[in-house]
């Protein structure tokens, strides 16, 4: 298997891993100097505090459901184009997402994520 089909198939399971809401379920897919970056928020860096901003990320919601509708790779980048589905009590709220991977020695190395903030709050006050 190639870098980039290496590359792909790591992402793919990663985004799947998400639907078991277990963020250290999350830990083997990264380095242990992982930059997790939402942007235009602070970055995470480090395994410990990717992994607990996952933890208080799920914790405003009961489930999240990642749906991949377009990837893009080259070498060890993977792009993708997601829809991130979050379940908040009786609501789901689907937000767009566009993600960058950077796999290094078969695990995540950088994760930046591209979203409309003004989204997600409003998604998590429940006015939307």
């Amino acid at each position: 298997m190639g870098v980039s089909e290496d590359a792909e198939r790591i992402v793919r399971e990663f985004c799947d891993a998400f639907g078991k809401h277990d963020a250290e379920a999350l830990r083997p897919f990264f380095t242990d100097d992982v930059v997790y970056h939402n942007i235009p928020m602070d970055p995470a860096v480090g395994i410990d505090a990717t992994i607990a901003f996952i933890v208080g990320f799920f914790a405003m919601s009961e489930g999240m459901v990642i749906e991949t509708t377009h990837l893009a790779v080259r070498d060890n980048v993977v792009l993708t184009e997601r829809i991130d589905t979050f379940t908040m009590g009786e609501k789901e709220a689907a937000l767009p997402v566009m993600g960058t991977f950077e796999i290094r020695d078969g695990k995540i190395s950088a994760w930046r994520d591209y979203f409309d903030l003004a989204q997600i709050t409003t998604m998590l006050s429940g006015d939307g």
